[in-house]
Order: structure tokens, then sequence, then C-alpha cells
């Protein structure tokens, strides 16, 4: 298992080298976990769980750390669910106004700056990005290429195989200076040439060296409470809906094998109005496959696959089933949750209820995501008390 033989590497060797980005061929400093974590596969609690068996609270601080910000930016996006609609906007609007042309070169690794086109190559042929290099791909795009920001965010949302709606726009917004107003990420040539170890080297002038942080029409909203989990009526009927968003219905504390059907829910389309990478709908695709597998074997009926469906599909799905109810791992903001918050009306008409089942990870650290990251980070301590 990719967690347990990553394990021995989650304290000081982790906390040392991870920002180095040596090269697809050398990922030894990184867990590689994040497309099982973003899909729920491997749980926040369990990873955790490993960093500090294998080498106590001190030692895995940074690790954990790590583990709590994916958790940060899921918080801070479920409590302003506009900002996630507004990106979706602007993502059409921006599409209809870039230059074509500078575009295909950038999304394609051919701008002529050969460490961001390298990182375009491999994005692309992959599904995968070192964080470090996450953030100077950034950074190139918006400051040195002058392209929008959205855009980019869009196209990692499309290739990474651990792309989330949350970490993926909040840290694009980041990098821009629109999360903390004011403060942009600027890639410089010499860290670029440290944590490469030296295979680049951005020469003088090549990459923008001061750039003004972008600016929004308005700012971000004020943090809204975030509404209470579903409940179940435990003398009705029920079926169970599996997303990508949570990947492991076993341990929902549901009793699967009184679900009256399952339904796999695929909607790796919905992340954007551009074609979306084969690599990350394989993914999906054997991830979903795995998940209704898990399920079928703790006693819930064999999936049915529902793939980029109407509402009405869903809604006859649950009616053939005979199933007033409908269970499902918490959907947080993104693209599935636009698609059931879409299908809610039809659902409510035909006399259906979707609950949504939160974790109590998700119940313990959304909360405290009302600014930045460091509102999070001090209660970790407390949190890990409660959480396991």
């Amino acid at each position: 298992m990719l967690m347990a033989a990553f394990a021995p590497a989650m304290g000081r060797a982790y906390a040392a080298r991870r920002n180095h980005d040596l090269g697809p061929a050398d990922r030894g400093n990184v867990s590689m976990l994040s497309p099982w974590v973003r899909r729920r596969l491997v749980l926040e609690s369990e990873l955790v769980a490993a960093a500090l068996d294998a080498h106590g609270p001190a030692a895995a601080e940074k690790f954990v750390q790590e583990v709590f910000w994916r958790s940060y930016w899921k918080g801070w996006l479920e409590m302003r669910p506009s900002v996630w609609t507004a990106y979706r906007l602007g993502v059409a609007r921006d599409r209809e106004a870039a230059d074509p042309e500078a575009l295909r070169a950038a999304e394609a690794g051919e701008t002529g700056i050969a460490c961001f086109d390298a990182w375009a190559r491999e994005l692309e042929t992959t599904g995968y990005l070192h964080n470090h290099a996450r953030m100077w791909f950034a950074s190139i795009w918006i400051f040195t290429l002058g392209l929008p920001w959205r855009l980019g965010a869009d196209l990692f949302l499309r290739r990474l195989l651990d792309g989330d709606p949350a970490s993926n726009t909040l840290s694009w917004r980041w990098v821009a200076g629109l999360h903390t107003t004011g403060k942009r990420y600027v890639a410089d040539p010499g860290n670029i040439a440290t944590y490469t170890g030296g295979r680049y080297r951005p020469g003088p002038g090549e990459l923008a060296r001061a750039p003004a942080p972008l600016v929004e029409d308005a700012p971000a909203p004020a943090p809204a409470p975030i509404g209470p989990a579903g409940r179940l009526d435990p003398g009705a009927p029920c079926a169970l809906l599996i997303t990508e968003e949570d990947l492991t219905p076993e341990t929902l504390g549901l009793e699967l094998g009184g679900m009256r059907a399952t339904a796999a829910l695929s909607m790796t389309d919905a992340r954007s109005d551009a074609p979306v990478s084969p690599l990350v709908s394989a993914f999906d695709r054997g991830a979903l496959a795995d998940a209704a597998a898990r399920a079928q074997a703790a006693g819930a009926p064999a999936a049915e696959l529902l793939r980029n469906v109407a509402a009405e599909d869903l809604v006859g799905w649950a009616r053939r089933a005979r199933a007033p109810q409908i269970a499902t791992g918490w959907v947080p903001v993104g693209p599935v949750r636009d698609w059931l918050d879409a299908a809610a009306p039809a659902l409510r008409q035909a006399g259906m209820r979707l609950v949504m089942l939160r974790r109590p990870w998700d119940d313990a650290v959304w909360p405290h995501a009302t600014a930045g990251f460091f509102r999070v980070k001090r209660e970790i301590p407390a949190l890990l008390r409660r959480l396991l």
C-alpha cells in the first residue's frame, strides 16, 4: 500500500526535502498519495495517524500540517460557495477573451520558457506536478505570460489526477494575490534553480520580477455557517449514491446490506467546458468501480453506473429502487455539488430526499477555516486529540 510504503518518510526527512522538485524520476521525497486522498480512497485521519505512529507529533508536524491544508481549503470554500460560482462564470468569460494562440502555446508547453514548458508537458503526460512546481507554473502563467488565472486553474482541474475544486481554485487565487489580499507569489529564478537541483535556471529578464497582485471587482464574502449534515430516516427505504468526492462508502456508518440499490455517479466531464484529460477520466472510472466493488462486498447491491446524467435519470433510478431517500457521502462545493443542487427540485417533486453524510473530520476542521490557515494550524493539537 502506498501509504504504508511512504510512512517511514513522513517525518523529518519529509520536512527537509518536501520542497525539492527533482523531476518525474525522483519523487521519493513526496507521498504521491494526493489522487487517493482527494477522492477519500485514503482518509485524512488514516494518513495523519500513520505519520504520528511512525514519527510522533514533533517529527511529523510538517506532514500533518500539509494534510490539514487540504481540509482548510475545503472548509474555506464551503463557507464561501459564491467564490466557486464566480470562478466558473469567469472561466467562460476568460476563454472568450483570451488570445487563443497564447493559451494554446501555454497549455502545450511551447512558450519558450524551458521550466514552464517542461511542467506543462509533465502535467499532460503524467497528471501530476510537484506542489512547488504548481506554484511556479501558476506564477509564470499569471505574471509572465499574462494569461487569466482562471484558465490556468481550469487547466489544472482538467489535467491533475488530484484536481480538487477547493485546493486548486484557492491555490491559484493565492498565487494571484486574491486569497490573501495583496500577497502574491512570484516565481524566482534562484528559487527555481535551487529547488530543481539546477535542472532549470531561468535567465535574466525571462520571468516577471515584481508584478502587482491581481485585484478583484469585489472581495471574497465573509464566511457563512456551514449547514447541518443530513440525517437518514431509519424507517424509510434507502439507496446508496457513490460519487468521486467520497469513495469509501463502507466507512460512512451505513447499513449497506439494507440498501435498496447502489449507483455510481460519474461526473468527471463536469469539471470544465473543455476536454478533461483521459488520465483523469480513467482514474475516476477505476476509482468509482473500486468503491462500488467494496460497497458490494460489504453487502450493498451491485452498482448501476450513472454517467453525466440528467436529474430525471437519478430520480428514475431511485424510483425503480422504491427508495424515497438517497444516502451519499458529503459532496463539498464543486461541479458534482453543482449538479446535485440542480437536481434537487426534481428529487423534491418526486418526493425523494438526498441525504449527504458529513464525516467527523470535516465537522471538526472546517469551522476553523474562517480566515487564513493559521487559525486551523493553531487548533491542530486539539483537533488531533478529538479525532484520533
